[in-house]
């Protein structure tokens, strides 16, 4: 297997909150994340940046990698097609992750897809494109609509369809995923392995882990891993006037303009109330108890406790409730892992609980 140095050394401060807890190189966006997708795909093994050899080509890790990029890597000018190259995919603000899932989900469908056989779904579903649809063992789906038409249907392995749900592609349901009764999901969406989701979603991305299991809406939207949707929780994705959505750059101290449409953007490990409203374009540290009255600010940064009046979150409070979480999908909180949030919490000038 050939080595690759992913480089997010001049990036990752941007894609916060998703980076605050991970490498830029472990953001899902499509099916896979993007170590997932040189690794599986492209035969190349991820190593370290810190003392990297002369020989290992060093590439970006914000670049979603492809074939044209992989050929360009083994003739020895993957700088020069990385400078002039129209054609690459890459995620410079944490929108991206959304707003390029349509396209990045169509490739990673047709590299996982390619020379294999589908599983069969049951007679009990409305299956539209079938052709479309790829079905990984264990699967479980019955009486469910799926409309692969506009775009293909990824089922990962043991994911489940509860029946009533309608659900249009481009999708992808990663492992150990669930989709609960009378779900309405649009593409370009994906719901990373082990998440439970109800209601309403459109053109979404979440992560890993989570639940945003009741009704609610969330559109063009990324949920980062662990995060828990209280029941009646929507975001806004559109201004009421249809003018540009500006969004926090924590790194930068300023509102960046991400388009016409922009939703929640949700740190790793924060949770909402029942019926939280979200501004449009919102950002959302690392974990975040997220209650209070009216619209949610534009920026709540991490460990926050409310945000009517918000205070910090007690990092030892923090710290056991993702535990109870972690039990309910048979996980634990590792050492790492509480290394990282301490250092994050540290970071954080909240006025203590």
């Amino acid at each position: 297997m050939n080595e690759i140095v992913l480089d997010d050394r001049l990036i990752r401060e941007d894609l916060f909150p998703f980076t605050r807890t991970r490498p830029v190189s472990d953001i899902r966006i499509g099916i896979l994340t993007i170590k997932e997708k040189w690794e599986r795909f492209f035969n190349y093994s991820v190593v370290s940046a810190k003392q990297p050899d002369s020989t290992i080509p060093v590439i970006p890790a914000n670049i979603i990698p492809d074939a044209d990029l992989v050929s360009a890597i083994k003739e020895n000018r993957h700088e020069q097609y990385l400078s002039s190259s129209p054609d690459i995919l890459r995620i410079r603000y944490p929108w991206h992750i959304f707003q390029l899932n349509d396209q990045i989900l169509r490739n990673d469908f047709e590299l996982i897809t390619r020379k294999r056989k589908s599983q069969p779904l049951s007679s009990s579903n409305k299956i539209t494109s079938s052709d479309n649809i790829f079905v990984e063992e264990g699967v479980r789906a019955e009486h469910c609509f799926l409309n692969a038409s506009a775009g293909p249907i990824y089922l990962g392995k043991n994911s489940e369809i509860m029946e009533g749900a309608m659900i249009r592609g481009p999708f992808a349901l990663c492992e150990g995923a669930v989709v609960k009764m009378g779900a309405t999901i649009y593409g370009a969406t994906t719901v990373g392995p082990y998440s439970i989701v109800g209601g309403e979603i459109k053109n979404s991305v979440i992560l890993g882990y989570s639940n945003k299991a009741h009704e609610g809406y969330l559109g063009d939207s990324v949920i980062g891993e662990w995060c828990n949707l209280g029941a009646g929780t929507s975001n806004s994705n559109l201004k009421n006037n249809a003018g540009d959505v500006r969004v926090w750059i924590e790194s930068q101290k300023e509102f960046v303009s991400a388009g016409l449409k922009c939703g929640l953007l949700l740190g790793d490990y924060s949770r909402t109330a029942v019926n939280t409203s979200f501004n449009t374009g919102a950002v959302a540290g690392v974990c975040c108890n997220i209650f209070g009255e009216g619209l949610t600010p534009k920026y709540i940064p991490d460990f926050s406790w409310g945000y009517t009046l918000p205070s910090k979150y007690s990092i030892d409070n923090a710290l056991r409730d993702i535990r109870n979480w972690k039990k309910l999908k048979k996980q634990t909180l590792d050492e790492n892992e509480i290394i990282t949030l301490k250092h994050i919490f540290e970071q954080t000038k909240l006025k203590e609980e």
